[in-house]
């Protein structure tokens, strides 16, 4: 059974840009933070792997180490793992639209809470905290669209 420690998230986002253009940004997470206000900071830390910290509109940052795990520009996939105040995986996958027109990054995630203080909050702020990520990831869809200069696909 899985416990209130533990999230599944999926993201979808409709983009009006080409799917390899899409994908080579999302391949450089160190450069998220110029474009995803919520990424407070990206680091590479070798060629595979490296570290993050993430604060939305609750008022705590995430600190977590990432390790690339698949990273595949023919499927365009992007897939972490990752350790510290989460523990689970990320993945990217980016798909060309209907009709060739634009795309759409889908974007997966499971995870287990780590950080204590979150594991407390776990039961009783999980609607905020499944808000939390929602808000995250509009601001990342905000934030890719205005740096490739698109609007929805």
């Amino acid at each position: 059974m899985v416990g209130w420690h533990h999230y599944r998230f999926r993201s979808s986002w409709t983009l009006a840009a080409p799917p390899d253009a899409v994908y080579a940004v999302l391949e450089r997470a160190e450069e998220y933070p110029a474009w995803w206000p919520q990424v407070r900071a990206a680091e590479a830390e070798g060629e595979f792997s490296g570290s993050l910290r993430v604060r939305s509109f609750l008022p705590y940052d995430l600190l977590l180490a990432a390790r690339a795990t698949r990273r595949d520009p023919v499927a365009r996939v992007l897939e972490i793992a990752m350790t510290g105040d989460l523990q689970g995986w990320a993945r990217w996958t980016v798909r060309a639209g209907a009709r060739g027109e634009g795309c759409r990054a889908l974007f997966e995630q499971e995870v287990e809470l780590c950080k204590p203080f979150l594991r407390r909050l776990g039961l009783p702020c999980r609607p905020f905290l499944v808000l939390n990520h929602a808000l995250m990831m509009r601001g990342g869809q905000r934030g890719l669209r205005a740096l490739l200069g698109v609007g929805p696909g």
